[in-house]
């Protein structure tokens, strides 16, 4: 399985009337975030357009704009994100419009069920970072391992139902070489085998979730799915956290398709264009 690119990730606001957009703005913004697909080899005008479903003398056009304020560069015939681009990246947040875009639609899945919703986003150390939660009126779990106010924390990828997606997206030889043979337990349900986890990942991969029962802490069970930008890139990691005593393996059937239907909204949230 081929390592995932890294996505950009630029939110546009759904309750904005689609007419309002420039829509040469939009198809400039779908050229960079393609080209943000391909940091290392970049791509041609024809490349870019075909991709993007522009014609060409718009994609040329477009792209000649873009180069010129310096968002993009031109190598022979190639076209890369720009100095400029990166300049301005230094000076945003990388999370604070995702989470602020996210937070009401967690906050529906988590009144629904009464528990409680995060969002992870990867960082380039190959960790995740907890960037927005929304709860219900119970407190998540019996240890402050998973308490309320988890924004910010990391949880172990071996033995968080996050972290399996996570793991489930590298090539295998790269999962070897961060994991060691004897994984470390936080309870006697952890999956500590390599082995074991290796072929727990190949079934989240086809299932498309994963799913931790007693193996973080005692009693807790948590659900996890990916979300997507359109090129099938690893943006974010949506979980349902709760104890097994209100959120017992009966309501997982239920969990993952709500949660299905809340990661599509996300996507559609994240990366709404007007044509």
């Amino acid at each position: 399985m081929n390592e995932p690119r890294t996505a950009t990730v630029i939110a546009v606001n759904p309750s904005e009337p689609a007419e309002i957009a420039n829509k040469s703005v939009t198809k400039a913004v779908r050229l960079l975030r393609e080209l943000a697909s391909r940091p290392r080899t970049g791509a041609t005008v024809s490349t870019l357009a075909k991709a993007v479903g522009i014609s060409r003398p718009t994609a040329f056009r477009l792209l000649h704009s873009l180069e010129r304020t310096g968002l993009v560069d031109r190598i022979d015939n190639n076209y890369i994100l720009g100095s400029e681009m990166s300049r301005l990246g230094r000076h945003a947040d990388p999370h604070a419009g995702l989470a602020a875009r996210a937070r009401p639609l967690l906050q529906e899945l988590a009144d629904t069920f009464d528990e409680t919703v995060t969002l992870s986003v990867p960082n380039a150390k190959d960790e995740l970072d907890l960037i927005a939660e929304a709860a219900g009126s119970h407190v998540v779990g019996t240890t402050s391992r998973m308490s309320p106010h988890m924004i910010g924390k990391q949880y172990p990828l071996h033995a968080s139902s996050s972290g399996k997606v996570l793991l489930a997206e590298w090539p295998i030889k790269k999962v070897l070489g961060r994991l060691p043979e004897k994984l470390e337990a936080y309870t006697a349900h952890t999956v500590t085998d390599r082995a074991a986890l290796l072929a727990e990942l190949d079934r989240i991969r086809e299932n498309g979730f994963a799913l931790i029962d007693n193996e973080l802490e005692e009693e807790l069970i948590s659900l996890s799915r990916p979300v997507r930008d359109s090129s099938g890139n690893l943006v974010a990691i949506v979980s349902l956290n709760g104890p097994r005593y209100r959120f017992g393996p009966d309501r997982i059937p239920e969990g993952l398709q709500q949660m299905q239907r809340l990661v599509e909204r996300l996507a559609d949230a994240f990366w709404q264009d007007s044509e």
